[in-house]
């Protein structure tokens, strides 16, 4: 519901046409290479890839489409690995529609579209995990045994225990639920 209502609500702009819309990041990738659109506007959390994922595959496939985050986590955090995944743009779905559509033609003409406010916050701490110990720990923190986090990321049983103790010394917490929660809260996984 939200999905149409969102590509019905940017239709309604003049010079803005919504090309295609997906449910999932490995969807939106699909359209991404067939469609070919100037920008595409994606949420973190989606099933399959998240939509940081599909902003990095973009720029590690050298596409020309130019990536906007709309979504509730307002973290600095997630911010920094936003920008860092290629994505022009990080704006929050509270935001008014005008924002969001003056926020595309932005991103569209080469610029940046950021909230301010998280802007200040992406300068705070940073995030001392790996990718690989960020995607260890999201898989336990939904709780995922070591065996399962091992099969699904071919790696061994040790080597997930391996990073599970890395980013639960780096965080400086006592165990794997503490760890996955302190990443999350602070919009590092």
């Amino acid at each position: 519901m939200v999905l149409g209502a969102l590509g019905a609500l940017l239709d309604m702009e003049e010079d803005l046409a919504v090309e295609g819309t997906a449910a999932d990041g490995e969807e939106a990738l699909r359209l991404v290479e067939s469609l070919a659109p100037d920008v595409l506007l994606t949420d973190i959390e989606m099933p399959g890839m998240t939509g940081l994922e599909v902003a990095a595959e973009i720029r590690r496939r050298g596409l020309s489409t130019r990536v906007v985050v709309l979504t509730t986590f307002a973290r600095g955090g997630y911010l920094r690995r936003a920008l860092d995944a290629g994505a022009a743009g990080y704006l929050l779905k509270d935001a008014p529609s005008a924002s969001l559509a003056a926020a595309i033609r932005s991103v569209h003409a080469g610029g940046r579209a950021i909230d301010p406010e998280l802007a200040a916050d992406a300068w705070g701490e940073s995030d001392p995990l790996t990718d690989r110990e960020r995607q260890v720990l999201r898989l336990a923190g939904d709780g995922l045994a070591n065996a399962e986090i091992a099969s699904r990321l071919h790696l061994s049983d040790g080597t997930v225990r391996n990073y599970l103790s890395e980013a639960i010394g780096k965080l400086g917490v006592t165990n794997r639920v503490a760890a996955a929660r302190l990443a999350r809260e602070r919009g590092w996984l």
